[in-house]
């Protein structure tokens, strides 16, 4: 009796558990059609076309364009660079990822203080639009459909790997939580939403290729800069500077990560 009352328990338990794990497909499936459906008219394109005029127009105290701005393959050449970024770049000094690069760049070239450059890295879903993020979408989009390539040959590009790998790892805050809390095994989903393993070049690639995106529930376009600081804000850690070297560290870990993705980016989210 016992026997046969554990079978129909073990039975039940693993048609739980099958059932489960369809409806956690059916989810997947459901979400991944509904992205499809909407990319034809990603509203991306909007902060694209703003972006390549952003790009080309003279402004700031030394009323210049960003057209002589160095992304890492020579001054103004974009088609291509975020497939290679971060990267080292002399003139800094340092790693930098394209939005720390950019930040550089329009107080080099076109006179702007730090602090107007970051005063507004993010739009809030209404009328303030951030002149970042519409840079970001469109030289993103000149390297859609490329590989991922980003080098480590420099040691500062190694050393800021081995960091960023740290910082995916390290567990602190009122929830002792890390990156890799949410971001180190498979099958994890929040809400409906499925949680990539970063820690394989396989989650890795999906997760990074996909961004920048347009988020439907923000009605705003985010960068990868927007999606580590506000990953950083849900675990209640300090939130991080915009442009840090800390966020252009862990950028470098899940870009090296990810290399030999093909790019999609900008694409469409939730």
């Amino acid at each position: 009796m016992i026997h046969r009352t554990c079978a129909v328990l073990l039975a039940a338990g693993l048609a739980l558990v099958t059932t489960e794990g369809l409806a956690q497909d059916s989810t997947t499936e459901g979400i991944a059609k509904y992205r499809e459906m909407l990319e034809d008219d990603n509203p991306a394109d909007l902060w694209m076309l703003r972006g390549a005029e952003l790009w080309k127009t003279k402004r700031g105290p030394k009323d210049a364009s960003l057209e002589r701005c160095d992304l890492g393959l020579g001054p103004g050449v974009v088609k291509g660079v975020y497939a290679q970024l971060p990267r080292y770049f002399a003139d800094s000094g340092k790693v930098q990822d394209l939005e720390s690069r950019l930040v550089t760049c329009a107080v080099t070239l076109q006179g702007f203080s730090l602090e107007e450059v970051t005063k507004r890295p993010f739009g809030n879903g209404s009328e303030e639009k951030s002149d970042m993020e519409a840079l970001v979408a469109w030289i993103v989009s000149e390297s859609r459909g490329m590989k991922l390539k980003v080098p480590t040959a420099h040691p500062k590009e190694k050393e800021a790997y081995e960091i960023g790998r740290r910082i995916f790892s390290y567990r602190a805050g009122p929830h002792d939580f890390a990156c890799a809390t949410c971001h180190s095994l498979e099958g994890r989903r929040i809400r409906l939403q499925e949680l990539p393993n970063l820690t394989t070049p396989e989650g890795a690639r999906k997760a990074f290729v996909s961004w920048p995106a347009y988020r439907v529930s923000q009605g705003e376009l985010r960068t990868m800069q927007h999606r580590l600081y506000d990953c950083f804000r849900q675990q209640r850690f300090p939130e991080p500077r915009y442009a840090s070297d800390v966020i252009t560290a862990l950028t470098m870990y899940l870009a090296v990560s990810a290399n030999g993705g093909e790019l999609q980016a900008p694409t469409i989210k939730r």
